[in-house]
């Protein structure tokens, strides 16, 4: 291994290494943030247990506990039908129900 790729392989573990103990905060632009959905928050404010909820939205119950226990994020159009079912619960779990019938 060359020097300089050893040099910079060491100075990142050094970094990684200081980082887990609280003795730097990476930089901001190196840092990934992602965002999760609180699916027990939303599922909870509709007022449905997790099976109904499944229904609702099309999903199965595994995938609802999963995302509850954080196991798990949902992604593409689950996130975004619970992102509208989060502005308006009530309403919004209503307009799917009666979707269904």
């Amino acid at each position: 291994m060359k020097d300089e790729l050893f040099a910079d392989l060491l100075a990142s573990a050094e970094e990684m290494v200081a980082i887990e103990t609280g003795k730097m905060v990476p930089a901001k632009e190196s840092m990934h943030v992602y965002d999760t959905l609180d699916v027990k928050a939303i599922r909870e404010a509709s007022g449905k247990d997790r099976k109904e909820f499944a229904k609702i939205i099309g999903a199965s119950y595994d995938a609802v506990c999963s995302w509850e226990n954080k196991r798990r994020n949902p992604s593409g159009v689950t996130k975004k039908l619970l992102t509208l079912i989060q502005e308006n619960p009530v309403k919004m779990v209503h307009k799917l129900e009666s979707a269904m019938a």
